[in-house]
């Protein structure tokens, strides 16, 4: 494995096809799924990771984002990278960043409101990746449903040549979606926030039983939850567009944004065409405790 520093010797190391996964450090499972997909797919597996700055949308929030390279370099090693690109701001940004990427209408629901600039800082930060290290296939999880549709519309509109792959959401042996803020959650908060993957498996399992409606769907997301966590959204949202939609009738996900103590927390549940319907993608469910709590016991 290597560590490179530049986008001229990120793109010097790479042979045969070279698949990207752009990520923000301080890995979990899910981060390290995108690169075993990668290396079952591609020929040089490049990991970025950089805390981009463009996509905050509060100063404190990026100060406390947790960061740990040595430890993400040996898991990004482990699970078969063969280059981890570590630029520094100057790299990214060597100049005073005049140039934004907005992907206008797909980045305008959902969590563009409520976030205001981040689609534009991660549209701008992984078109600068594409770009700098020339990737024919990079990987995007599932959970960041709106992103993922962020960046393949971006990709499709500006005729860059990289597939952009989206793989499955990893979940706690509990069903919680992965993320690296679940480090942040008390006991009582991560037991509250346990709420919004069993209403989304709920309503699974109602599209499944044959519901289109939206209203009907997000409802059974509702039900499960209760007055510990502030519910900033549930809707069912088209995955080409991420704009809500009244019925299921296309592929799309059902997405959700809430409010566990201190730590907003995002998760969703795609529903894609079947042979015999819609069927929900629940993720991939851990059996065992994640890497983000280290190795020790409690």
């Amino acid at each position: 494995m290597r560590t490179t520093k530049s986008f001229a010797e990120t793109r010097e190391v790479g042979n045969g096809v070279v698949g990207l996964v752009p990520t923000m450090g301080f890995l979990h499972e899910g981060h390290l799924s995108l690169i075993e997909a990668a290396r079952a797919e591609t020929d040089t597996v490049v990991m970025s990771l950089f805390v981009n700055p463009l996509q905050f949308d509060r100063d404190d929030d990026f100060a406390r984002y947790p960061r740990d390279l040595e430890r993400d370099v040996a898991l990004a090693t482990a699970a078969g990278a063969d280059v981890v690109f570590v630029p520094d701001l100057e790299e990214m940004y060597p100049d005073e960043q005049l140039t934004r990427v907005n992907v206008i209408g797909v980045s305008d629901e959902l969590e563009g409101p409520r976030r205001p600039g981040h689609f534009e800082g991660v549209a701008t930060v992984v078109a600068k990746l594409f770009a700098g290290i020339q990737p024919q296939r990079s990987y995007f999880g599932r959970k960041d449903a709106q992103q993922l549709a962020v960046i393949r519309r971006m990709a499709r509109d500006l005729s860059m040549p990289v597939d952009v792959i989206g793989v499955p959401i990893v979940r706690e042996s509990d069903g919680l979606a992965l993320s690296s803020r679940n480090i942040f959650l008390s006991d009582d908060e991560r037991e509250a926030a346990l709420q919004l993957s069993r209403g989304l498996l709920r309503a699974a399992d109602l599209v499944e039983a044959g519901e289109r409606d939206a209203k009907a769907i997000t409802n059974a997301v509702y039900f499960e939850i209760g007055d510990d966590l502030s519910v900033e959204y549930v809707s069912l949202a088209d995955q080409d567009r991420a704009s809500p939609v009244t019925a299921l009738d296309r592929p799309a996900f059902l997405a959700l944004a809430a409010w566990s103590g201190e730590t907003r927390l995002i998760d969703n549940v795609h529903f894609d065409r079947g042979e015999g319907g819609y069927v929900g993608d629940r993720g991939i469910r851990l059996a065992d405790r994640s890497v983000l709590y280290g190795t020790g016991e409690g």
